[in-house]
């Protein structure tokens, strides 16, 4: 073989490398990781889990930001069906807006799992991963009720409605609080939507026409800590505040006694087992074990902080 003949064959083997590796990484499965808005720190966290599992399984990844809008978050599935992803891991914003596009994937044979926020009205979801909401709302109220065993004045701002977790959250609370209305007297109950800021304008107006609560509970710790700042700026630090997803900024202030408590819902598990059981269906059809897996959310407060899956993150 003379050089001429010798690198044209050495060509010839390196573009067949070259379009092997492309085949191989053509043939990787793809999954749709959605979330509903990634301006909530909760859903970077649970993108960034099932984006680290996805690496960890050998499958390809499409990320989706719903933008907190539920015409996005569905456009996001449609586009995925065209794509032909192979699975799709979802949170949805409104678990009743979202359905039709969810149900549009279930009957085009790309398995769905659903985490965090459950739709109970489509048939064919592979399967549900999340926390037991109402018994996450029920522990967040128990802790209200261990600290004020002669009870107390309480505010309630509550979650998105429509979504999932605000509802279920809420049922726990009242299941708790409402036999024990003589001593317990929820005096204050508004939606912030899961906002900080809007929280912050809500608790200022509960304040402003109701005066102090002995406690506030929150469903999620953006809106605990919105509530925090509206306390501290009348000098209220004595109003124990309670919420719920355990993000490190609420660790912290936890830890440092400006938060009663927060609710740990494990986040992460919850994406991580979400992509296991999404993909080990797509690639060799294995049914999950169980239909519907729920975590149960514990109350973290400054006796239990290395319980938390986040307190690596705090500074």
């Amino acid at each position: 073989m003379n050089r001429r003949e010798f690198l044209m064959t050495s060509v010839a083997a390196g573009a067949m490398v070259v379009a092997a590796r492309t085949a191989f990484a053509e043939d990787k499965l793809t999954i749709l990781g959605s979330v509903p808005n990634l301006g909530f720190p909760f859903f970077v966290h649970m993108l960034n889990e099932i984006k680290a599992e996805a690496q960890a399984q050998g499958v390809n990844l499409t990320e989706s930001d719903g933008q907190n809008s539920a015409t996005k978050q569905t456009a996001d599935i449609e586009a995925a069906l065209v794509q032909k992803v192979n699975a799709i891991v979802i949170s949805p914003l409104d678990v009743n807006a979202l359905a039709p596009a969810i149900e549009e994937a279930v009957k085009a044979g790309v398995p769905v799992v659903t985490i965090d926020r459950r739709v109970d009205g489509v048939e064919g979801i592979l399967a549900h991963v999340g926390a037991d909401n109402v018994k996450g709302g029920e522990a967040e109220a128990q802790a209200v009720v261990a600290a004020f065993p002669n009870g107390a004045k309480l505010f309630h701002l509550q979650g998105q409605p429509g979504a999932g977790p605000a509802i279920d959250r809420n049922k726990g609370v009242h299941n708790v609080l409402d036999p024990l209305k003589d001593k317990y007297q929820i005096v204050y109950e508004q939606t912030a939507n899961f906002a900080r800021a809007e929280a912050l304008t809500v608790t200022e107006a509960g304040l402003a026409a109701n005066g102090k609560p002995d406690a506030i509970i929150c469903a999620n710790d953006d809106m605990a800590l919105g509530a925090l700042e509206a306390c501290a700026a009348r000098n209220f630090t004595d109003v124990k505040i309670y919420g719920f997803d355990a993000l490190p900024e609420a660790l912290v202030a936890v830890r440092d006694g400006k938060l009663a408590g927060t609710v740990e819902q494990f986040p992460g598990q919850q994406s991580r087992t979400a992509v296991q059981i999404a993909v080990a269906y797509a690639k060799n059809k294995t049914e999950p074990k169980e239909k519907l897996v729920l975590l149960t959310p514990i109350v973290i407060g400054k006796d239990n902080l290395d319980k938390a899956e986040r307190l690596n993150e705090t500074k």
